[in-house]
C-alpha cells in the first residue's frame, strides 16, 4: 500500500510516484490534499520555501507530470522582465494540447492583456473543467518586476474566474514578499533540507559521482555480490568520510582526489597541500567575512562616509574622544547587529545581492562578553574576541589592491 492516498489516482501511479520523490513524503501528502480532485477548485496560490537544492523544483515537476496535471513551469530568471514572463506563461500553455506542440508567439504588454489571453486559451484548450498549474520559479525575482504582477498572480483565480492555481517556488521566507498594501495570502509549505551533513544535493550527487568506483570495488573484485550493502558500506565507510572532509570541503580539487584514490594515498601526503592554508569560502562567505570586520573595528557613525556615494557634507572636526585616540584595533573588536552588517555587504558586493536564506545561514548567532547581541559570520570569528584575522588568502582578488580602512 502507497503511503499517499487519493481516491482521484489509481493505486500503481501513487506508489511510482512514492519511488520518485523518496523523503518527501508529508510534502507531496500535503501538496495532494491542497490540489484535491481535477474538478474541484484548488488554493489561489501556494508558497513553497526552502534552502537550495532541498527538491522544491524537483518534487513539482515530478508530482505534476506523474499525475498528468495541466500546468506551465517558468523559471523566473530566464523571464527577467514581466513581458517576457507573461508571453512565456501563454506560450507553454498553447503547447499543452497535443495538436499544437509549437504555438506562435503571442505578444502581451499588460497584466490585463494577460488576464483576457488567458481566459480565451484556457477556452481553447478546453481546460474549463480541470486546475491548471501556473509553476514560477526562482520567484524572489519578482519583487524586482512592476508592483502589479506579484498581487495579479496572487489573485489570478479571481480575475480570471477560472481554475488555476500559481505555484511560487522560493528560498527565501514570504514575509520578504508581501507588499506594504497587502495582498491576497497564500497557502505556505516549507521544504526542509535534506540532510545535516551535506544539505546540497549537487555536492551530494558530486560526491557520490566521484566515489562510486570505490563503492564497487568489492563487486569487482568478486568478494561481494551487488546487494551485499552491508559489506560494500564497510568498505567505502572511512574512503567516505575523507572525502566529505577534503572534497567537499573544496580542500582539494576533484582531479587530485581521483589521483589519491589512484594512488592509495592519504590527502595530506599530496604535494603542497594544507589543510588550512587553502581554505575557500563560498563567494558571499568572504563579502561577509569582509563586511562583518569593518563592522567591528570601525564605529557605526563612520558608516555613512565610508559606505555611501553621496553622503553629503560632513562637518569636520578636531574633537576625539578620550578613547577614540587609541587604534581600533589595539582596542579591540565591537559588537555590531545584523542589519549593520548585511547594510555593509550590500555596497561592497558590485551586484545587487538579494536577502535570501543561503545569505541568512551564512551568518552565526554569538554574544560577547558584555551579553551584546552581536550576529558573525562562523567559524572565522571568535565569541569574545569578534573578528580576530582576516586571512590574506581568502580574500576575494578584486579587493587585494584596495586600501584597507
Amino acid at each position: 500500500m502507497p503511503n499517499f492516498e487519493h481516491p482521484e489516482y489509481p493505486e500503481a501511479t501513487l506508489l511510482h510516484l512514492e519511488s520518485m520523490v523518496p523523503c518527501r513524503e508529508s510534502q507531496v501528502s500535503s501538496l495532494l490534499s491542497v490540489f484535491g480532485e481535477r474538478q474541484h477548485f484548488s488554493f489561489p496560490s501556494i508558497f513553497i520555501y526552502g534552502h537550495t537544492s532541498s527538491g522544491k523544483t524537483y518534487v513539482m515537476q515530478t508530482l505534476l507530470e506523474t499525475l498528468e496535471l495541466p500546468h506551465v513551469f517558468v523559471n523566473c530568471v530566464e523571464c527577467f522582465t514581466s513581458r517576457l514572463l507573461l508571453e512565456e506563461i501563454l506560450t507553454q500553455l498553447q503547447n499543452l494540447s497535443s495538436e499544437n506542440k509549437h504555438g506562435s508567439h503571442v505578444p502581451c504588454d499588460t497584466f490585463n492583456d494577460f488576464v483576457r489571453l488567458f481566459k480565451q486559451e484556457i477556452i481553447t484548450q478546453e481546460l474549463q473543467n480541470q486546475t491548471v498549474y501556473i509553476v514560477l520559479d526562482k520567484a524572489e525575482q519578482l519583487r524586482e518586476m512592476e508592483a502589479n504582477v506579484l498581487p495579479g498572480f496572487l489573485r489570478l483565480q479571481e480575475m480570471t474566474d477560472r481554475n488555476v492555481t500559481v505555484v511560487f517556488l522560493s528560498e527565501i521566507v514570504w514575509e520578504l514578499f508581501r507588499p506594504n498594501t497587502g495582498c491576497l495570502e497564500p497557502f505556505t509549505l516549507y521544504f526542509p533540507d535534506y540532510s545535516i551533513v551535506c544539505r546540497d544535493l549537487k555536492e551530494l550527487r558530486h560526491l557520490a559521482a566521484l566515489n562510486f568506483t570505490k563503492y564497487c570495488e568489492p563487486v569487482v573484485r568478486g568478494e561481494a555480490n551487488e546487494r551485499d550493502t552491508r559489506r560494500l558500506w564497510k568498505n567505502i565507510e572511512s574512503h567516505l568520510k575523507k572525502a566529505m572532509q577534503t572534497v567537499y570541503l573544496r580542500e582539494i580539487s576533484s582531479s587530485q582526489w581521483e589521483r589519491i584514490q589512484q594512488d592509495d594515498g592519504e590527502p595530506g601526503h599530496l604535494k603542497g597541500l594544507s589543510a588550512h592554508a587553502h581554505v575557500e569560502l563560498p563567494y558571499y562567505s568572504k563579502f561577509l567575512l569582509i563586511a562583518a570586520y569593518l563592522a567591528s573595528y570601525n564605529p557605526a557613525r563612520t558608516d555613512k562616509r565610508f559606505f555611501l556615494k553621496h553622503h553629503g557634507k560632513i562637518k569636520k572636526t578636531n574633537f576625539l574622544k578620550k578613547h577614540e585616540k587609541t587604534s581600533n584595533h589595539l582596542l579591540g573588536p565591537k559588537p555590531f547587529p545584523l542589519d549593520r552588517l548585511l547594510a555593509i555587504l550590500y555596497s561592497i558586493v558590485d551586484n545587487k545581492v538579494a536577502p535570501t536564506a543561503n545569505i541568512f545561514s551564512q551568518c552565526g548567532t554569538c554574544y560577547t562578553d558584555w551579553k551584546e547581541p552581536c550576529l558573525l559570520p562562523i567559524p572565522l570569528l571568535n565569541r569574545s574576541a569578534g573578528v580576530l584575522f582576516l586571512p590574506w588568502h581568502i580574500l576575494p582578488q578584486e579587493t587585494k589592491g584596495s586600501n584597507t580602512m
